[in-house]
């Protein structure tokens, strides 16, 4: 009795966190409705506009690794076109989130070249410094780095 208990717990508990706690469904966005996986690193909520997803993260991903540092895992990337969408993965404000090394989601007013960049350098931190740190480590660096090496132009250096 105790092995059937402890083997359903072990089965409803990620099924609870995927709905509990929505940036989990980064993870898995194949499964948020409205997603597409065109390739293991870039999914769409549109894929009309795939080509300009893919050339962003190209851009992004070699912006990074040839003026900031080298990648260990090229990260994965949920372009959302719509507010629903980013909103699926628990998302509201911000024009794009990292969570650690599991992947980027795009908000709808997130699709800039210096966005892309801020977030992949957020994964480069994680990759970096390890997740729990990168995790614990003081906003104005964490922010600070990423607005400065990716040459936002609504943030300029003191």
């Amino acid at each position: 009795m105790k092995k059937r208990i402890l083997m359903v717990c072990l089965f409803l508990f990620p099924v609870a966190a995927w709905a509990i706690y929505k940036p989990m469904r980064i993870l898995l966005p194949e499964f948020v409705s409205g997603i597409t996986c065109k390739s293991e690193v870039i999914c769409i909520d549109d894929i009309s506009r795939y080509p300009v997803a893919l050339k962003m993260y190209e851009e992004a991903v070699n912006f990074v690794d040839s003026s900031v540092g080298n990648l260990r895992k090229r990260p994965r990337v949920i372009f959302c076109s719509t507010a629903v969408c980013f909103n699926s993965f628990g998302f509201k404000k911000a024009s794009a989130t990292t969570i650690g090394t599991s992947g980027i989601v795009i908000s709808p007013r997130g699709w800039k070249h210096y966005y892309l960049r801020h977030e992949v350098i957020h994964h480069l931190q994680a990759e970096r410094l390890g997740i729990f740190s990168h995790w614990r480590s003081p906003e104005w660096y964490k922010e600070g780095m990423a607005y400065y090496l990716s040459l936002d132009p609504g943030k300029k250096p003191v």
